[in-house]
């Protein structure tokens, strides 16, 4: 007989691991490895795609936008799948499966392009077909794998328990972690040994992620299992489960995810139909089943719907617009005379991610606190030692760069976890709305140290990487003020019965942002020529003009959110 989730959950309350459950921690590096995987790869997607197969700057950012688009809609049919039949376990796994494949796919290279005599380019079309593939194949496995493992999460506390936000806080930090790692090992390994070299890392890590998640299933305290295992088992066409169905259903979803990478905007009509459809939805929804104070809280959800569509629009530049700016026009080591120039050195923050599978299973076993504490506080010091040293010593490149951003979010956010309690003694913390505006004020101005970068480069002499240092701190000073408040406030302010629905809409708002970071980032698109020479003059004109747009974007956004401010507060009748 099978014991009740609730009796496990009694059983191992007393073999919490720093006052959380072990399942936590499992949780934390299952999702720090899926982060390493997906930033890893999306740090070098777009020079790669440049740089080895012969696209454009548009045709590149068309399928950054595209990816991006989709990894963000397909969490919300993951996510239903797994509530109503799989579970989250099975669900997690096949995701992670799904992307294992996709990673390893990714290193498959194939032969660059070449251009003829004509200027036509020849491009791999077998390697450009499994490309395609790969991504399709990402796709669907961020879709199962990234909405339920955040669910587990919660279910691992019980109701009203005082341990959940900050748990939280530990299992949101895994994405961070990840991310760091990732553009440092998977992008300084791309750039500088082969793409295969980055994206084979990516899937290694993808690798190390399924076996920390399939390993540590028993600290899961039975809470990703199936919520009716009956109903999965029963048969449809006669002679298949349920649970095959959805296997099968993921495996004929690849061809169309396969051809909508490559069929250009399409991607971008299909989300710009299903917000359509969501506002004409909403506009019924409030009109005939809202009571007035409902109905001004569903309005004030737009409000934070819309605000993260602008916001990470500007925001996802910095795989786009950023790294390629970066890549032409900037210098990239931080202390030139600290980086190692001759033989061929290795990011050693490979070690602490080599070892963190083994630590972490070994200090789940143990009982106590007070060897795992030792481990894995070893494990993080080693970590941060090594994540300094390869930031100084190894020759950095654009894609490793994106490392910036993550590195910031973890220094900031326990900053910013301290500052609006503090405010908020004195009765300074600014509203959601107020909030809001600072974040979108703020990523409008990251652009203006790039501004300043462009302006400075001239014939034989680049930019400063130290102003693309300044460019990130200030974007993440306005994602740790903006990102967490507004998902907060759609799930305070929603109708309960219709709060999944609402959630969608955040998600398609998110998904339908990294388009619009593709159209921003094409103001600036340049057509290399077969000797990779960029026209300086034409480079800076178009640079800055992008630059110039966002800043002005960003500063509009704010002006009109802080307009808005005060009739938010009291649409939001009381939700602080």
């Amino acid at each position: 007989m099978t014991a009740s989730p609730q009796a496990i959950a009694a059983d191992s309350a007393a073999d919490d691991l720093f006052g959380h459950p072990k399942g936590l921690y499992v949780c934390f590096f299952t999702e720090m490895w899926e982060r390493f995987s997906f930033y890893g790869m999306k740090a070098l997607l777009a020079l790669y795609l440049i740089k080895h197969h012969g696209f454009s700057d548009a045709e590149s950012l068309s399928v950054l936008g595209a990816y991006g688009g989709l990894v963000y809609a397909t969490p919300l049919l993951g996510g239903m799948l797994a509530d109503r039949y799989l579970g989250m376990r099975k669900a997690v796994v096949l995701g992670g499966v799904l992307l294992c494949l996709g990673h390893l796919g990714m290193a498959v290279e194939g032969h660059a392009a070449t251009v003829d005599t004509h200027g036509v380019v020849h491009r791999d079309l077998f390697a450009l077909s499994v490309f395609y593939l790969s991504l399709a194949l990402i796709i669907s496995g961020v879709g199962f794998l990234k909405p339920n493992i955040s669910t587990v999460v919660g279910k691992l506390y019980p109701e009203d328990d005082p341990r959940l936000d900050s748990g939280f806080t530990l299992f949101y930090a895994g994405i961070n972690v990840g991310a760091l790692f990732s553009a440092l090992i998977c992008g300084y390994l791309g750039d500088t040994y082969g793409w295969g070299y980055g994206f084979g890392a990516a899937g290694i890590g993808m690798l190390a992620g399924l076996a920390v998640f399939v390993t540590g299933q028993k600290y899961l305290q039975g809470h990703a299992e199936p919520p009716n295992p009956a109903a999965l088992r029963r048969r449809v066409l006669g002679f298949m489960t349920v649970e095959w169905v959805i296997y099968l259903g993921a495996a004929l979803a690849l061809p169309a995810l396969w051809a909508l990478m490559q069929l250009g905007d399409a991607v971008l009509w299909l989300q710009l139909g299903a917000m359509a459809a969501w506002l004409g939805w909403l506009g019924w929804y409030v009109t005939v089943r809202c009571t007035p104070v409902q109905r001004q809280q569903m309005l004030a959800c737009v409000f934070f719907v819309a605000v993260c569509l602008l916001f990470f629009a500007l925001y996802e530049q910095t795989y786009g617009s950023w790294v390629l700016f970066n890549d032409r026009m900037l210098t990239m080591d931080l202390f030139p005379s600290l980086v190692i120039r001759e033989g061929h050195p290795v990011p050693w923050s490979t070690i602490p991610l080599v070892l963190s599978p083994i630590l972490v299973a070994i200090s789940l076993r143990l009982r106590g606190s007070r060897l795992p504490a030792v481990l894995l506080g070893t494990l993080t010091a080693l970590g941060i030692a090594l994540i300094v040293r390869d930031s100084v010593v190894l020759p950095q490149t654009a894609s490793s760069l994106t490392y910036l951003g993550a590195l910031f979010i973890v220094l900031l956010s326990p900053l910013m976890a301290w500052l609006w309690p503090f405010l908020e003694r004195y009765g300074l913390n600014p509203s959601k709305g107020v909030k809001s505006a600072i974040g979108l004020a703020l990523a409008g101005l990251s652009f203006l140290p790039l501004y300043i970068a462009n302006q400075s480069v001239e014939p034989g002499v680049l930019g400063s990487v130290w102003w693309l240092v300044l460019a990130y701190l200030i974007i993440e000073i306005g994602e740790v003020a903006l990102s967490p408040i507004g998902l907060s406030a759609v799930t305070q302010l929603s109708v309960p019965s219709v709060c999944g629905l609402m959630m969608g809409a955040w998600w398609l708002g998110t998904s339908l942002s990294e388009q619009l970071a593709s159209i921003f980032g094409k103001f600036a698109a340049l057509d290399l020529p077969a000797n990779g020479q960029i026209d300086l003059t034409l480079a800076k004109a178009k640079y800055g003009e992008l630059f110039l747009h966002m800043i002005w974007l960003g500063l509009a956004s704010a002006v009109v959110a802080l307009l808005l401010s005060p009739l938010l507060k009291r649409w939001m009748h009381g939700v602080k």
